[in-house]
């Protein structure tokens, strides 16, 4: 694609997505004046209005800019959107938010996490490592960190951390010099079709480095060898190259130490729950190291690093009642999520609302959510977020429910969450879900507040 360089106005279909909200901004880093399309308000739409971009929730053609020079548009938002298949016909230059991503990368040094989960908090910690050493890192996240309070950091020093999606194959438009990939779990198999071609795109990712560039993967997945090329391997395995040693647990921490080749960082501190995020530590470091980052920064940083919202958030934390929000929204996310909740409160009763995303994922994982839901003791299932897909006959949260004993769970309307938890009280509640579920936080967070005994 051209080079943004000469483009004055950017109009983005979609813009309120995680993904296109960081594009976004970074035209706007630019210079370039932005302008999009979303179908609800959200907070990241208002911010966003509130830097300075132009936002409509109007998809008529009328309602963009005739002069736009580049439209971006995310494969959440079908073809014929009114937006999309007009500046087609206008022939103003139409460009996938991966391919734009894509361009963005070739220059500078870049770093490109990889996985079906983990992405974002890896990345999110590497850019943490990476600019607590002083080193001037932009980074293109898939939440909104709270360190940095975004999901876009601009570019210092010529080096980049970018998430890259697998979903349809985007993050092979990236140009990465340093890869990391944290899992390849079957997802999005309606692009793929099944787990053997899902595997062979994050092999043809891995390809995309070039003679020079490392490759940091979680020790266990798989992927074949590359000729001439060293893989870093992590994990908690002890056969791990890279690996965190003497783990426990204790005062909202875990505590350990980083073991490499040639290499011992002892007394490490991270501040959140959940042995996965030991791990996702652990490929941090890995990267922040190839980096140049010193192991006494990494050392008095981690503990600093605040996380990301809807990743393991604490809406409330009262002795008669604890509410945790969560994106997650695959079946290992949420096995891992469950697991690390009766961690932390052993012997209470854990009730889980869950908001499955996508039809097709619901179809194709629908056993393997059951499995990974039957540790809730109650399960509040809302109807399926199609996001970018029309509805599938015979696909719903239903099907999720039916594989599970019929007092464990139940499918409710959202508009119905609220009252179901203030009549039901629980002591211990979990939100999940990568669809609109975070738009009933604050009512369910209120309504658990305020409740009567």
């Amino acid at each position: 694609m051209q080079s943004i360089k000469n483009i004055r106005k950017a109009w983005f279909v979609g813009i309120g997505g995680i993904g296109m909200s960081a594009l976004a901004r970074y035209f706007m880093y630019q210079g370039i004046r932005v302008g999009g399309y979303d179908r609800t308000d959200s907070d990241i739409t208002r911010s966003l209005a509130a830097e300075g971009a132009l936002i409509t929730h109007d998809d008529s053609l009328s309602a963009m800019w005739e002069d736009a020079g580049l439209l971006v548009y995310t494969p959440a938002v079908p073809l014929s959107h009114p937006q999309i298949s007009g500046a087609q016909e206008r022939g103003m230059a139409v460009r996938k938010r991966a391919e734009v991503l894509g361009a963005v990368t070739r220059e500078p040094f870049t770093i490109a996490v990889a996985g079906t989960h983990g992405k974002t908090s890896i990345a999110t910690l590497i850019a943490h490592l990476l600019r607590s050493a002083g080193i001037g890192t932009g980074a293109f996240l898939g939440g909104i960190a709270k360190n940095f309070n975004g999901n876009f950091l601009p570019p210092g020093d010529n080096i980049l951390v970018v998430e890259a999606d697998e979903y349809d194959r985007s993050f092979l438009q990236l140009h990465p010099d340093l890869a990391l990939i944290s899992a390849i779990d079957p997802d999005h198999l309606d692009v793929y079709g099944d787990p053997e071609h899902l595997q062979a795109a994050f092999s043809d990712f891995a390809a995309l480095l070039p003679g020079s560039g490392r490759l940091i993967v979680k020790k266990g997945l798989g992927l074949p060898a590359f000729a001439g090329r060293e893989i870093m391997e992590y994990g908690l395995d002890r056969e791990a190259p890279f690996r965190a040693a003497n783990i426990r647990a204790g005062e909202g921490a875990y505590h350990f130490d980083f073991l490499a080749p040639g290499l011992k960082i002892e007394g490490l501190e991270l501040p959140f729950p959940g042995i996965h995020n030991v791990e996702n530590a652990v490929a941090a470091i890995a990267a922040a190291l190839e980096m140049g980052v010193p192991a006494d920064t990494i050392r008095w940083a981690l503990p600093l690093f605040q996380g990301i919202k809807r990743r393991f958030e604490y809406r409330l934390k009262q002795d008669d009642v604890v509410f945790i929000d969560d994106y997650a929204h695959h079946p290992k996310e949420l096995e891992m999520l469950i697991k690390s909740v009766r961690e932390m409160y052993p012997g209470r009763r854990l009730t889980l609302v869950f908001q499955p995303h996508l039809y097709s994922r619901t179809r194709d994982l629908a056993a393997q959510f059951a499995r990974a839901l039957s540790g809730a003791d109650e399960l509040l299932l809302l109807p399926v977020y199609p996001a970018r897909e029309e509805a599938i006959p015979g696909v719903s949260s239903e099907m999720i429910a039916e594989k599970l004993p019929a007092k464990k769970a139940e499918v409710i309307e959202k508009s119905d969450l609220i009252d179901t938890l203030r009549r039901r009280k629980p002591g211990l509640l979990i939100t999940a879900g990568a669809g609109d579920i975070d738009r009933e936080l604050q009512g369910i967070e209120d309504a658990l507040k305020n409740r009567t005994p």
